[in-house]
This record gives structure tokens, sequence and C-alpha cells, in this order.
């Protein structure tokens, strides 16, 4: 929401609109005389969990990289099983949010007229917020170095969900069994029933270099071996001291058949049933997040024709791969926050032997992590190898000058590396080149990008 002053503009953030509309709903939602609850008190109360049988069955996506997409992959699932459902598509996700999005969708008397809930969580918010959420199944897409000065190393994430975990007995976790972190969730004695999903094969035949970010072995600390690695840390692992290694998913995809700047076209397997599916997303990650929905699928019930086929059909979330039309320029945006996150989302672009545009916009805002030490384990020597297909390089945003030092220092000639730090220019200069544009802005960065869009496109709004 923007509100303008005789001052300027004052910018209102959906975390701040979503934690008003929480807090309000925590302390008088559904109480005769509204007297006023404790937040935990109000969240149960919208759960119904006073009254079990009055419950909602709650599916939770969690992890550091692709809660949204995997939602959506989801949410269409369920839509076109008929299920009766809400979701916190918005992507508030923190414990104020989903005390909103409950509230949004219950009655004054606080009963709840659905009968399944789709709910994105925040890792660290989920220790919290599992308290109160009657989950039915969770999703833990994958633990990555994210938002350093939140979360610290990634053990404190790991760590985080693990806590979550004890406060849902009765949920089937869906887990990445590549993810040496994740899949050591279900190591800890858990009384959960466990499915796990994950890549048989690689993905590609050339990838991005990058750093890894859980080298050692979470038991004894020796370096992991791999036969194969999808992307980042993921992969066939194995510690050859103590034996911890990749279990084989139940949901895995057998083979990539192929990988665009568009989509992908895979084979997967749901418990031995093969399926050739078209995922509508381009990207390893993409595959990723389509096996985990899948998994989640199965767990409440969802048939796998209608799994296979809500996979190739549903709508990408706002800033995940959302193309649209700039002038002459077919754009594709994607967000990045953290250096597996960017390195999967330029590859693709990679493989696209074309000419291509590039606009690196780039925040230290709350909502993105302040700090922003990150962009130096980011391959963009692998950009500045292929700089010759790129017509124009840009950077914008808040911290514009230490992305243009990064491309400077990864290869890029500086004479070649242009600042335009007002987004109206920069949206006009993207659509007086006519080739193919990508976006790599960082969280609060596409926001404000999303809003210029809109006064040029007819691009949703980020809640549809």
């Amino acid at each position: 929401m923007t509100i303008k002053t005789d001052l300027g503009y004052i910018d209102i953030t959906n975390e701040v609109l979503a934690g008003i509309a929480g807090y309000a709903a925590s302390s008088c939602f559904g109480v005769k005389g509204m007297t006023i609850r404790s937040m935990s008190d109000g969240l149960a109360h919208l759960l119904g969990l006073e009254n079990q049988s009055r419950g909602v069955k709650v599916t939770v996506v969690t992890g550091t990289n692709g809660k949204t997409t995997t939602s959506r992959m989801i949410e269409q699932a369920f839509a076109d099983a008929g299920l009766k459902y809400f979701s916190n598509k918005s992507g508030a996700n923190l414990l104020t949010g989903i005390i909103a999005v409950f509230a949004q969708h219950s009655t004054l008397s606080g009963k709840c007229p659905y009968t399944h809930a789709l709910i994105e969580c925040d890792e660290a918010a989920f220790r919290k917020t599992s308290e109160y959420l009657p989950v039915e199944c969770l999703v833990v897409n994958n633990i990555f170095r994210d938002q350093l000065d939140r979360y610290g190393e990634i053990t404190h994430t790991l760590n985080a969900i693990r806590e979550g975990i004890t406060h849902v007995p009765n949920a089937t976790l869906c887990l990445n069994a590549d993810c040496s972190l994740t899949a050591s969730l279900a190591e800890d004695g858990i009384p959960n029933p466990v499915i796990r999903f994950g890549v048989n094969v690689p993905i590609y035949s050339e990838t991005a270099h990058e750093l890894s970010d859980a080298v050692y072995c979470i038991h004894c600390k020796t370096q992991y071996e791999y036969d194969y690695r999808t992307y980042g840390h993921l992969g066939d692992f194995r510690c050859p001291k103590c034996g911890y290694h990749r279990i084989a998913p139940e949901v895995a995809v057998t083979q990539v058949i192929s990988t665009g700047a568009d989509a992908s076209d895979i084979v997967l397997d749901i418990f031995g049933h093969a399926h050739e599916v078209h995922v509508n997303l381009p990207g390893g990650y993409n595959i990723y997040n389509a096996a985990a929905a899948a998994a989640a699928a199965h767990v409440i019930g969802i048939d796998e024709k209608t799994t296979v086929s809500a996979l190739g059909q549903f709508e990408c979330g706002f800033g995940r791969a959302e193309q649209f039309r700039l002038g002459q320029a077919q754009a594709r945006m994607m967000l990045v926050k953290n250096p597996a996150g960017y390195n999967q989302g330029h590859q693709p672009h990679l493989a696209r032997r074309r000419q291509l545009q590039a606009r690196l916009p780039a925040h230290d805002r709350f909502a993105d992590g302040t700090d922003i030490s990150w962009i130096w384990d980011v391959d963009f020597e692998a950009l500045a190898a292929q700089q010759g297909r790129f017509t124009r390089i840009f950077v914008s945003g808040v911290r514009a000058d230490d992305m243009a030092l990064r491309l400077k220092y990864a290869g890029f000639p500086a004479e070649r590396i242009e600042l335009v730090r007002d987004y109206e220019k920069l949206l006009g200069e993207i659509g007086a080149d006519a080739a193919p544009a990508f976006i790599m802005p960082t969280y609060t960065a596409m926001f404000d990008l999303r809003g210029e869009i809109g006064k040029h496109t007819d691009v949703k709004a980020f809640y549809e």
C-alpha cells in the first residue's frame, strides 16, 4: 500500500499490514464482548484447537528456498481435486500473518468452514507457529544459508525446524532426501511418518560453480562424498566415516528429459508409478519443488493423475520466474535471496545460447537481510564468461554500488556496467531493447519493481 502525503510517499508493506491484522485477530477474534486474549490463545481459538473436531487439516510448507512455488503447485492440486481450502497466498508467513489468514477465513463465532488449509511458513517462525497448527502434512524443501543477520548459521535454521516438529507428532513429514541437513530431521527418533522426495540423477550437464553450505557430515564432521550433485550441497551424499547417507526417496525424479529457460520435462516416480511430468517453470530448484508437491499431494490423498496435471498448469508466484512484456522485451523476474537461489536463477539462461539483458537490483532492507556479503559467493564469474551474449548489464537498488563492484571483480569491464537507480527509467531501458531480459531482484526490490511494472502491464497483484 502506498500513501501520498505533502512530504512524499509512504510505503506500507504487506508484512506490516499482516502483523496489524494478526495482532488484532489474536486479541479479539470470535470473543463476545471483544475480550482480550493472548496471541497463542487467539490462534488456538481460530484453529479450533479447543474442539479438535472443528479443526481444519493443515499442510505446511517450510524450508529455505522454494516455499512459495511449492505452495502454488500444491494449491493447484488442491483446486483440481475439488478440496475446500484456503491459503496464505500473499506470502505473509510469520505468526501474525498466519493468524490473519485464519481469521479472514473464519466466521465471527470462530468456526472455519474449510476442510483444508495450505500454509507457507517461515522456517524460523515454524518453531512457534507449530505449537498451534494442527498439521497433517509438513513439507521441508531444503536448508541453505540465508539472511545471515537473522538466521546466522544454517544449523540454527535446522534446529528451529527440528523443535517445531516436536510440536506436530501426528504430521507426516515430506523431507528432501538430497539435502543432508533436511534428511537428518528423520533421525531424531521422531514418531512422525516420513516420506522422502529427491532427484536420482544429475540435472545439468554444465553447472555453476557453487560453494557448498553443508560440506561436512552433520554427525561426525567428515567431508561428504558424492556420486553426483544436483546443485549446492544437494545430491547423492554419503559420509565415508560414519556411514550417514542419502536414503532413496519414495517420490523421485528418475530422468531429466529437458531443462530450458521456460520449463522442464522430467520423469517422476511416485511410489513406484512413473509419470512424464511437464514443470512449467525453469530451473533445477523447480524440479525439486515439483517432487515436494507430489509428495505432499500423496499424503493429502490426491490422486497422481490430478497431481501430475497440476504441475504443468499452476501459475507461478509473484516474482518467482513470472513473465511480462515491457516495450520490445520479454522479461522474466526471478526473486533471489541467497547464493544457492541466485546460481539456480541464472543457470537456465546460461544454458540458452542467445542474446540477453541482465538486470540485477539489490536491497539490504530488513526483509532482504541487511548483510549482503553473500553476493560474493554467487557465481557471477559464470555470467562474465558469457558476457558477449549480454546486450546490456544494469544494476540498481539500494546496494547497486555493491553489485557493480561484485560484477567488476567477476570480470565485467566497468564501462559495461550501467547503474540506474530509478526503477521507472530502468523499465524504460529494458523495453527499448528487443533482447529478452532476466531481472533478478532481492525481496523488497522485487516489490518496488512490481509496483512500477503494474503501471505499464496487466501483471497480477502479488497476493493473486
